[in-house]
């Protein structure tokens, strides 16, 4: 019979260190955008985009402004013509006068070099698609791309993004590489296939003319919206870099993600599978929704990674027999009460089975030891026993007690 080894303390401080439960995020270099940081140390930064159409100053600065005050770092409007472009410095000087500056990244597409520049005057930050910058008409008689073709093509797109790059580059201001599954260029497509390779060498091929002009304020992002083929294009992006001794932060999200459950599920599943294997600094949810229902899902999966804590984290039985009290309700109670605080833990359990061993080393625990009463808990120490109707009551004098409330 085979027997354990006893485990001396060396033995069990080995042991620990082996399970450590910490993320450790990729090392990238810091992008300035306004006065938010993307990459290096700085916590993940949470971004959304406005549905407005820019040419409405007011809709536009409401929207943001909504998008801003609910925890959203970084606001991307659409810049699709000229006229886009330059009334972003009206909703800038708008927004500086009636509320704060908001760093704004403004999204530009199809042979948008003029609009690009354009808008670089005003905002923080210019996002562009590597498969529609420089368009390419598709050949339907085409079969191949030479190298000279291919070549002759990349200088075309280098000349066409030398004068926003330098632009940005004097400026110090910072560009999104946002490379889209389904916009690959015609040539990468060709050469590399619908592949989360030919996202990955679309990308390197901007990084390298950014490089060339010593411009490195790069944020890159590798969007699909198949959950797979997004987990494979940022993990090969990672690992490309990382060959090339490459630092730049890397942007997450599932794009056309849909709406309700559905979409925050397929969001989730690409975003923090990334996240939790250190891949990511900065996130976006996309939802076929309003664009504040967007925010709290990404405070939601930083929290449950526990790269961020923005609000309470509830920790609660699933219920069963044992239970007693209607666990559900009494959840309902506590999150209704206590919801507006950060920084807190807070575990409701059903039964003393479920109660301090399972508590997950709670700030504070609502637990049901005997029915009609509650036990409160102040980390694994029981403080007192209450009527169950006056639990939630005694829970938040206790909160008060320790100094730790405020008032919604």
């Amino acid at each position: 019979m085979q027997t354990l080894p006893n485990l001396t303390t060396v033995d069990k401080t080995a042991n620990q260190a082996t399970f450590d439960t910490t993320i450790k995020r990729r090392k990238t270099r810091p992008v300035k955008v306004g006065n938010v940081m993307i990459g290096g140390n700085y916590p993940v930064v949470v971004q959304s985009m406005i549905n407005e159409d820019t040419l409405d100053i007011d809709g536009s600065v409401a929207a943001i402004r909504r998008l801003h005050e609910i925890g959203c770092e970084i606001v991307r409007v659409t810049v699709p013509s000229m006229a886009h472009a330059k009334v972003m410095a009206d909703i800038k000087k708008r927004l500086i006068q009636t509320y704060q500056d908001v760093p704004i990244v403004a999204d530009v597409h199809h042979n948008g070099m003029k609009i690009a520049l354009e808008v670089a005057k005003h905002i923080e930050k210019v996002r562009i698609n590597p498969g529609l910058y420089v368009f390419e008409k598709p050949n339907s008689n085409r079969s191949e791309y030479t190298k000279s073709e291919f070549e002759e093509i990349g200088d075309k797109i280098r000349e066409t993004l030398k004068p926003l790059v330098i632009s940005l580059r004097d400026q110090g201001k910072a560009m999104r590489i946002g490379v889209n599954h389904g916009s690959l260029a015609e040539r990468m497509l060709f050469t590399y296939g619908d592949t989360p390779e030919g996202m990955v060498e679309s990308a390197l091929e901007f990084i390298g003319i950014c490089e060339s002009l010593d411009f490195r304020n790069l944020v890159i992002s590798m969007k699909a919206s198949r959950v797979p083929v997004m987990l494979a294009a940022y993990r090969l992006m990672a690992k490309r870099m990382d060959d090339l001794g490459m630092d730049y932060p890397l942007h997450l999200g599932v794009t056309e993600a849909g709406d309700g459950e559905y979409g925050r599920i397929k969001s989730t599943a690409g975003i923090a599978t990334l996240l939790s294997d250190g891949i990511g600094d900065t996130i976006r949810v996309s939802l076929t929704e309003a664009p504040e229902k967007e925010i709290p899902v990404c405070y939601s999966i930083l929290q449950a990674l526990g790269l961020r804590k923005t609000m309470v984290e509830y920790v609660a039985c699933p219920s069963c027999g044992r239970t007693l009290f209607n666990l559900e309700e009494v959840l309902h109670q506590v999150r209704e009460a206590t919801k507006h605080l950060t920084g807190l833990d807070i575990a409701v359990m059903g039964c003393i089975v479920n109660g301090p061993g399972e508590m997950a080393d709670a700030d504070y625990g609502y637990v049901g030891k005997t029915p009609g009463y509650i036990s409160l808990y102040r980390g694994r120490e029981e403080i007192k026993k209450v009527p169950e109707a006056q639990g939630v009551e005694e829970l938040i004098n206790l909160i008060k007690a320790d100094g730790r409330w405020v008032e919604p």
